[in-house]
């Protein structure tokens, strides 16, 4: 076991989706084929908005994904911890408390950017006397605090990106702590991957700014910084994230009926140069894993790519893989699975065949004459054309009008698999009662 260690940080603050889930996906993979740990850590720190709920789907999700992991945190549980570091640090002059208000602030900002300047903090708090403090104090205001970054080059050598700098002289100094006492993102997850031994932080592209002055927050600390790794964001098949992309998890496409392996499939090449093909194991796919084939720009996640990723998936699938969530046996399975766009579709085909249908008829006159036509056995896949061929030349029918009566007779069924398949499968015997009414 190599001493390599990341960590996914989700928010229970609402469900997680695909973007959450792709960041998972590559932490893991990482861990995986370094033969490295995966750490969980719950980033609760929102009492408001974070639910039980929420955190018990993405369990549930990265359990289903096969995503284990190895450890887990909760933030809520390290405020003491937090807080020790954070005095520390205000006695060594890197934390300093601002008593601006919002609009304050944002006046500020404002100005610069008509100067034509950037609009970062200009540090007036650092240059508060007694007397100001206690005017604010006498106001009612409460303190906010910034970690102070120290002037120099910052810049760290990304995994995805390449080298990144940044001048400290460029960036505001970031608040850490709200007015109301509550942290901000960027010091309690510094502090985590500190003392929890993080060496990798894979996460997307939005965080850039933020590690930037989180290197030097981990210097602060005395700690070795980690290496990074951005992923460009992922947006819609239009160039933007849909509602339903920016909303959408595993739980609705596990619902639909797509693969844990399709989803970790696509997610891993999505945006790379490597082609995306299905991946049977996750092992196989942590080996395969290069941040260096990722490309910068920002891969558009198509969910009918997705979908048709996933028939392919589901055509490879042996019976082994599947028989403990299907009904049918082997033999069923191999003659059906090439037709199935998703694996539960097999049950359909399975209670159509093999289980007692009550057959809706909808046309007597052409299903008895239909019956009547019916070849001798054995039947195969050129079966049902030879049939229907005579029973359209007879009737004169074509179309809805043929089809759709013979398909009600035959599945009960406004629509499903083609009937050309379904035809031997389901037998003469069993054919010729459901085409004269009978439940068979």
């Amino acid at each position: 076991m190599s001493n390599i260690k990341v960590r996914f940080a989700p928010s229970p603050t609402g469900f997680m989706h695909i973007g959450n889930t792709r960041t998972a996906l590559f932490n893991w993979l990482w861990a995986k084929k370094l033969g490295g740990k995966f750490m969980l850590r719950i980033d609760d720190t929102d009492k408001l908005r974070s639910k039980k709920e929420y955190e018990d789907v993405i369990r549930d999700n990265l359990t289903w994904l096969g995503l284990t992991w190895t450890e887990e945190a909760r933030q809520s549980a390290r405020f003491d911890r937090y807080n020790e570091v954070t005095q520390k640090l205000k006695a060594e002059g890197r934390i300093y408390a601002c008593y601006e208000t919002p609009e304050e602030l944002e006046f500020k900002r404002k100005r610069a950017l008509s100067k034509g300047l950037p609009p970062i903090y200009d540090r007036q708090a650092l240059n508060y006397t007694q007397e100001d403090i206690a005017r604010f104090e006498a106001e009612g205001r409460r303190p906010h605090y910034r970690f102070k970054l120290l002037p120099g080059e910052i810049k760290w050598n990304d995994m995805v990106r390449g080298e990144v700098k940044y001048e400290a002289e460029k960036l505001s100094d970031p608040i850490i702590i709200r007015e109301d006492g509550s942290f901000l993102y960027h010091l309690p997850s510094v502090i985590d991957d500190f003392d929890f031994g993080i060496t990798h932080i894979v996460r997307g592209e939005d965080h850039v700014t933020n590690t930037a002055s989180q290197v030097q927050m981990f210097e602060a600390l005395g700690g070795q910084v980690p290496t990074f790794a951005h992923l460009p964001l992922l947006t819609g098949k239009e160039g933007k994230l849909s509602k339903r992309l920016g909303s959408m998890g595993v739980s609705e496409l596990r619902a639909e009926g797509i693969e844990a392996m399709s989803i970790c499939s696509f997610l891993a090449k999505l945006g790379t140069s490597e082609a995306i093909e299905p991946y049977y194991d996750l092992q196989s796919l942590a080996d395969s894993l290069d941040f260096g084939k990722i490309g910068r720009s920002q891969p558009k996640f198509d969910e009918e790519e997705l979908k048709h990723l996933n028939t392919k998936l589901v055509h490879s699938l042996s019976y082994a893989q599947v028989q403990n969530r299907i009904e049918g046996d082997e033999k069923f399975w191999d003659a059906v699975r090439p037709n199935l766009s998703i694996v539960s579709d097999v049950n359909l085909w399975d209670s159509i065949c093999h289980k007692v249908v009550t057959p809706i008829i909808e046309d007597k006159d052409l299903t008895d004459m239909a019956a009547d036509l019916l070849p001798p056995e054995p039947w195969n896949s050129e079966t049902w054309n030879q049939w229907v061929g005579e029973v359209k030349a007879k009737s004169g029918k074509s179309g809805k009008a043929l089809f759709h009566p013979l398909r009600k007779a035959l599945t009960a069924q406004d629509n499903g698999p083609e009937l050309k398949i379904l035809l031997p499968l389901i037998g003469r015997e069993k054919t010729l009662k459901r085409l004269l009414g009978q439940a068979a």
